[in-house]
């Protein structure tokens, strides 16, 4: 075997969450010639793995990239999407493949009828079991996320309040019932001794602006003035990290930060918490809510109308940070 694909893609923390796929293979049989395909969106987050020689992508569809897959020739097909782009991709490569397994029906019980039907298993080695039959096994050094030169972060440059040390405050999540309300990041934040650096998208710059005007000088907006690498080398180079279940959180995680998560409709039954972060990282959840998961997504708002498992969250954890 000389050439493989690996398949995902999307979306950021799904795509942090392969790299010990990635790095297994060319560790243990560094003979081998990796490549990836994914959503041009995303290709910024593995075009600096030096485990990868060739990231393909794609905008919508896999005929753009349909004849160069098969010039490839590739010897293997790993597919850790497991959806129809995927399968047209192997069908069209037409080599032998293994596949993820999702596991809908399992997480449709949980989110449905709370019966927990899910295995006791991270997704990270649930992906690992797609390499059993070439040999690979998991090293257990964890997730890969690497940071061209060109983005590494001069904390030097933030306010001199915090240029000695902060906590990194993720604020942002892709659902809205994956995101604390202002009012209650603002609360946490107040309850921090540490200077705090919030971190997000441009989507995530109002409600910043919010909490930055609610709690003072102890907080610094980075939300929207970054790249994901940037704010990836915030993440690296910060003292520990808040954040709810985010890709964030996943690039903090392959830093070995020390992670406190903040879980809201989703569940860590779901397999996708912070895989071997610090020792001293914690999850934080509101339990025995019989709502809870509502989704193994989320959604833009409570299907309840209640918020329970956001506006429920004990602060207490966060006092003295």
């Amino acid at each position: 075997m000389k050439k493989v694909l690996i398949i995902r893609f999307s979306s950021i923390g799904d795509i942090v969450l392969t790299t010990p796929v990635i790095r297994c293979i060319k560790e243990q049989k560094p003979e081998i010639e990796i490549h990836y395909l994914t959503k041009k969106s995303f290709r910024g987050i593995l075009e600096n793995n030096p485990h990868i020689s060739k990231v393909h992508s794609i905008e919508k569809d896999i005929k753009e990239v349909a004849t160069d897959l098969k010039n490839e020739n590739f010897d293997f097909v790993i597919d850790l999407h497991n959806n129809l782009r995927s399968f047209h991709a192997k069908k069209i490569i037409r080599k032998p493949s293994s596949s993820f397994k999702k596991l809908n029906f399992k997480k449709w019980l949980l989110v449905n009828f709370k019966i927990n039907k899910m295995p006791a298993m991270h997704v990270v080695d649930r992906y690992m079991k797609t390499i059993l039959q070439l040999g690979i096994k998991n090293d257990f050094k964890g997730l890969d996320y690497f940071i061209p030169s060109k983005d590494e972060f001069d904390i030097s440059t933030l306010p001199v309040s915090h240029s000695k040390g902060y906590i990194g405050f993720v604020i942002g999540a892709k659902h809205f019932t994956k995101q604390l309300p202002i009012e209650k990041i603002s609360s946490i934040c107040k309850k921090i001794n540490q200077p705090i650096v919030l971190l997000g998208g441009k989507e995530d710059v109002e409600r910043a602006l919010i909490i930055e005007k609610e709690v003072g000088a102890t907080v610094y907006n980075a939300c929207g003035k970054y790249n994901l690498n940037q704010s990836a080398s915030i993440i690296k180079q910060a003292n520990k990290i808040i954040t709810h279940d985010t890709g964030l959180m996943h690039i903090a995680a392959a830093f070995k930060k020390e992670i406190i998560s903040v879980w809201g409709n989703t569940v860590p039954a779901f397999g996708f918490t912070p895989y071997l972060p610090d020792a001293k990282s914690v999850m934080v959840e509101v339990s025995n809510l019989s709502c809870r998961p509502c989704s193994k997504i989320g959604y833009h708002k409570c299907p309840k109308g209640h918020f329970k498992c956001m506006n429920e969250i004990d602060e207490k954890i966060f006092e003295g940070l």
